[in-house]
């Protein structure tokens, strides 16, 4: 009786500790670095929470609206007035569900007035009938304004998913990364930038190996250039200027990401335009177009043995790739392509792993509707990769929902692609996931935008130096 008594106290024990455990997680606490209580407002954030809807079935998505200081914190106590508007066919109701009464209507423009609560704002936006696109923007006078495009699939579009959810788990992806996108670099070396660490000048990708760095991420268009291409007559991050970096990133001993654009220009949720090369083709040959070209850029790499230890066949591609053939609302022809991409880093090496790149850091619902269609249809990869930005992506606590979601429902490795604010914070995040499924993150251009790691003369800025602690906390452990 007594040990009987004895196995239920510990039963009871162990499930109250697992049951503090599992509070907890839920409960975590981002305020110490996500808000502030007051503060001076920078900018507006729109977060919608789904930028994929179908047409002709009422699909709704929550739309957040609040504002942020010039360092990307939430202001809680913010209490002004904006304008809200549809550019479109959708509408938009308050948080309760209710009508709201629109400020003006003019064509397909319609705008409303809304002011924040504690600094926060939620409204439902409900999809109307027409395929296509439509534009969701909060502004308000003195602020920098905040907008989402919100992409209307046909009403025919066949949702897919795995016929065995959650997936089995994958391997996992070694070595864990603490990256960075350089792909600037050539261009602010032209135009005769140099850098330095306590004065001493140093080379930027060594500059960045001695605090951390474990891996540099380069972009790569097809024909930038072309005349409508990112760098005209110039080709900065084409397959000439790829070749020669990651010759520097291999002399420094760093790891190699290769972000495939497939374009000539940026390709992102917003644009994914087909290369100049590809307009014209018929299906079956734009496949073997971007089949090809990835082997080309791969091939070219190898020869001079500095193979990528990890490719992305797209960047932020949650609204397709190649344009229109590859958008998200012709999921068949996507995967295709996407297969084709894959299929040709394979043949390359079939030990390099391959990621899968989203714009959707906090965007749960519409990440898990992707990798269902996705794999659904054939898609190969094996790491997630996500983009976090918190003033399209949501909050900290949105990101952590997204990574564990995907992590445990397609038993893959997780890695923050592309991020900028909250540095230490993401690397946290990302390597607290469960079963050590956070793979890494990757900080976007560091040398030079909004929220970089040097100064306008190159000199790097004493926040540098989290990636010291980043790396002895999570690559040398």
């Amino acid at each position: 009786m007594k040990r009987l008594k004895l196995i239920v106290l510990i039963f009871a024990l162990v499930l109250a500790a697992c049951n503090s455990g599992r509070l907890k997680e839920q409960s975590t606490d981002f305020s110490s670095f996500f808000r502030v209580a007051t503060g001076k407002p920078v900018t507006l954030v729109l977060a919608c929470y789904k930028t994929t809807l179908r047409a002709g079935h009422g699909e709704e998505t929550r739309v957040r609206v609040s504002v942020a200081d010039s360092l990307d914190r939430e202001i809680s106590d913010a209490e002004l007035s904006f304008r809200i508007s549809v550019t479109g066919d959708a509408n938009l109701l308050d948080a309760g569900r209710n009508e709201m009464n629109p400020f003006s209507r003019a064509d397909t423009l319609t705008v409303w007035e809304a002011s924040l609560n504690r600094g926060v704002c939620e409204f439902v936006l409900i999809a109307g009938n027409t395929p296509g696109k439509f534009t969701v923007e909060a502004s308000t006078e003195g602020l920098w304004p905040a907008s989402h495009e919100i992409h209307l699939l046909p009403a025919s579009f066949q949702l897919m998913q795995p016929a065995i959810l959650p997936l089995p788990p994958s391997p996992h992806i070694h070595p864990p990364m603490i990256g960075a996108d350089i792909s600037f670099l050539p261009q602010l070396e032209d135009e005769g930038m140099k850098f330095y660490d306590k004065g001493v000048e140093t080379d930027a990708i060594e500059l960045l190996k001695n605090h951390g760095f474990n891996y540099i991420r380069l972009r790569i268009f097809v024909n930038p250039e072309h005349e409508k291409g990112y760098s005209p007559g110039k080709g900065y991050c084409g397959n000439d200027q790829t070749l020669a970096m990651a010759r520097r990133v291999k002399a420094a001993g760093l790891n190699l990401l290769l972000d495939f654009h497939y374009s000539d220009y940026w390709a992102d949720p917003q644009q994914q335009y087909k290369p100049s090369a590809w307009e014209g083709q018929d299906f079956e040959t734009l496949q073997r177009s971007l089949r090809d070209y990835t082997a080309m850029v791969l091939s070219g790499l190898k020869a001079q043995g500095t193979l990528p230890q990890m490719v992305q066949v797209g960047n932020e591609i949650n609204h397709g790739i190649v344009w229109p053939e590859g958008h998200i609302g012709n999921p068949d022809q996507l995967a295709s392509l996407l297969k084709a991409g894959v299929a040709a880093c394979r043949e390359a090496d079939p030990s390099m792993p391959v990621m899968m790149h989203l714009a959707l850091g906090g965007q749960t619902e519409e990440a898990v509707f992707w990798f269902d269609n996705m794999l659904a249809r054939g898609v190969d990869f094996d790491v997630i990769g996500l983009s976090y930005y918190p003033r399209w992506h949501g909050t900290p606590e949105d990101l952590s929902r997204t990574m564990h979601t995907l992590a445990e429902r397609y038993g893959k490795d997780v890695n923050v692609a592309e991020y900028s604010a909250f540095k230490k914070e993401i690397h946290d995040l990302v390597f607290s996931l469960p079963g050590g499924r956070g793979q890494g993150a990757c900080i976007w251009e560091p040398l030079n935008t909004w929220r970089r790691l040097f100064d306008d003369k190159g000199n790097a800025l004493d926040e540098i130096r989290i990636y010291d602690n980043l790396a002895a906390r999570y690559l040398r452990r």
